[in-house]
């Protein structure tokens, strides 16, 4: 009798697959210590002896991996894993290992093997953008310590704050980056870093405590992060590891210290096939047994956003169902070492705002369709932001050194609120231009009044990045922007706008680019034309 139902697939893997040498971690000496003095903090099985996972004792081996004389192998680490799957627990029980336990090198064995020591000092912080996000870890402990080490170490559990008798302090934190500036931590567990993004100082916090953790004085101070995948183009906390992490498996960073540990469902699951769905999810959850797959499989159904399905469930990294650009594609235009040199032939963009909307200008190089930002300003995040506007004369000035340092051919600026500044442009400029952006002016292109044209220009602009036609150097801000434009189908054809009006995920860098590039367009074709124009034909 055959079976119609779909084998199991073979998750996508990320970090090592094999432990490390045995004399090259400390995690040993930590496991063993969990097994006195740890136990399971909830669910069916709660109070029972502490156990890793194979997939955490190995992850837990490397994230205690040492080198010949010690050290450290990682300064930091990112536990990724579909949601259920026990990241908390794991965070909560290497951030006790940490405050309690054998965590740090205090020399070698006859054998060989080290020896692990507890520090004498730690100062833990569980980090996260929201309270209701450090009580997911911070509720843990009690549950999660014996008797026996709450009486060993003199434990003194506080909802935000455990102390213990030989001084040491695990301690809850959200995001107030001035606040956390100094603190001497030992540890650090980042929790939901795909959460951490740059309206709720997300990123001004991480910049914060990688500060604090580099000022050790041994060293040895170090970060975990606990995620879901992220969203792309999002620029949080999570994007940027992942980042690091394809640039140092790409030999294109000196930095090696991350350690990046994921299992996800591989591309080629569809999601409305359950047998697809099942072996999907099967493959994801790794050795995380307790997850129910029927369960998850009704959420997934449930859940409106296809993409959030896969990001939150198959461990994936991938675009809204309604993204214009998906990062493979971005990403795959990448140059880095490009860049624009003085008297390189150019076309600009511009699209301004005031306060909220951001404001870009953007060149792309005539020869190869270099795209380079120019200068782009965002309102700043927090107390930075209040009544904070663009300044204008900086942009009125960085156009001019523009048009000093290259040969500009064409420059297309949206009209709207920079109207003043638009018309200067096209008065001082104007006669000096190759190509107009219309028949009335030389530089005002009304983005919201010019449908076709915007619409034509979107889809070509597509077909090159699809292509490869189109280069860029890399520029972060950029690729924010471009990652977050959403598909605005039109009777003309396809355009492009924000997630929703009131989205802080702007795309106004994207705006400028598309603008640049159309002024290309137009200035290649009126080249063709002139060239058809010249040809002169011989009757035989």
């Amino acid at each position: 009798m055959t079976s119609n139902a779909r084998p199991p697939v073979e998750p996508v893997r990320h970090g090592p697959d094999k432990p490390p040498p045995r004399n090259r971690t400390l995690g040993w000496d930590a496991l063993a210590w969990t097994v006195r003095y740890l136990k399971q903090p909830d669910g069916d099985n709660a109070g029972a002896p502490w156990r890793f996972t194979p997939e955490q004792v190995r992850f837990l081996l490397w994230f205690y991996a040492i080198d010949d004389q010690g050290r450290f192998r990682y300064r930091s680490a990112v536990y990724r894993r579909l949601k259920g799957s026990g990241k908390d627990p794991l965070g909560a029980a290497i951030a006790c290992i940490e405050l309690l336990g054998p965590c740090r090198f205090g020399g070698w064995r006859d054998d060989g093997t080290p020896i692990a020591v507890p520090h004498p000092r730690p100062w833990i912080q569980i980090a996260a953008v929201t309270k209701e996000q450090t009580q997911n870890t911070m509720s843990l402990f009690d549950g999660l310590l014996t008797a026996e080490a709450i009486e060993d170490y003199g434990v003194d559990l506080g909802k935000e704050v455990i102390y213990t008798a030989s001084g040491g302090r695990l301690a809850a934190v959200t995001s107030s980056p001035r606040a956390l500036e100094g603190a001497r931590i030992t540890f650090a567990l980042k929790n939901e870093t795909h959460h951490w993004i740059r309206s709720n100082q997300g990123l001004e916090m991480d910049a914060v405590i990688r500060r604090n953790l580099a000022k050790s004085r041994d060293g040895s101070a170090r970060s975990l992060s606990i995620t879901n995948a992220h969203r792309p183009g999002e620029d949080s906390v999570g994007e940027r590891e992942w980042e690091l992490y394809q640039k140092i498996r790409a030999g294109k960073t000196r930095a090696s210290g991350l350690l990046y540990d994921s299992i996800e469902a591989p591309p080629d699951i569809v999601l409305s096939d359950p047998e697809s769905l099942r072996a999907g999810l099967l493959a994801a959850r790794g050795d995380s047994t307790w997850i129910n797959v029927d369960v998850l499989m009704e959420e997934i159904w449930s859940m409106p956003d296809p993409a959030d399905a896969r990001r939150f469930y198959l461990n994936q990294i991938v675009a809204a169902e309604d993204s214009l650009i998906a990062p493979y594609e971005w990403d795959a235009c990448l140059d880095e070492d490009a860049e624009l040199a003085p008297g390189d032939e150019i076309t600009l963009g511009f699209d301004g705002g005031k306060t909220d909307d951001a404001t870009a200008l953007v060149a792309v190089r005539v020869r190869d369709r270099l795209a380079v930002p120019i200068l782009v300003r965002e309102r700043p995040e927090g107390p930075a932001g209040e009544g904070w506007e663009v300044d204008r004369e900086e942009f009125d000035a960085v156009v001019r050194a523009a048009f000093d340092r290259y040969r500009v051919a064409g420059f297309f600026a949206d009209t709207a609120l920079w109207e003043t500044y638009v018309d200067a442009w096209a008065a001082d400029f104007g006669r000096q231009l190759a190509v107009k952006a219309s028949p009335r002016h030389a530089v005002a292109f009304d983005m919201r009044g010019n449908l076709r044209r915007r619409v034509e220009g979107t889809e070509r602009l597509l077909s090159a990045i699809r292509d490869q036609d189109l280069r860029h150097n890399g520029d972060p801000t950029l690729r924010r922007h471009a990652l977050n434009a959403r598909r605005r189908p039109t009777p003309h054809g396809l355009s492009f706008g924000k997630e929703h009006r009131e989205s802080p995920r702007k795309v106004d860098a994207f705006a400028a680019l598309l603008l640049a590039d159309m002024a290309r367009a137009e200035l290649l074709a009126r080249g063709r034309e002139k060239a058809r124009s010249r040809r002169v034909v011989v009757l035989r």
